[in-house]
């Protein structure tokens, strides 16, 4: 998992659990998803990559660079 791309389709924020959809096992599965920079607001529609994976469906996550 950690180093894939999404994009968020829930507000990840502060105090915010938001979600990220993540193309994998030949679908896309949804996923709970935190900020990686505790203070870093990411609204819907950004790509991300996932920097830590907890299973069974939580990320952290960063912008990508694209």
């Amino acid at each position: 998992m950690v180093g894939r791309q999404g994009r968020v389709t829930g507000r990840i924020g502060p105090g915010l659990v938001g979600e990220v959809l993540v193309p994998i096992r030949g679908g896309v599965e949804a996923f709970y998803a935190h900020p990686a920079i505790p203070d870093e607001e990411i609204p819907p529609g950004t790509i991300v990559v996932i920097v830590e994976y907890s299973p069974p469906r939580t990320v952290y996550v960063a912008r990508a660079i694209v």
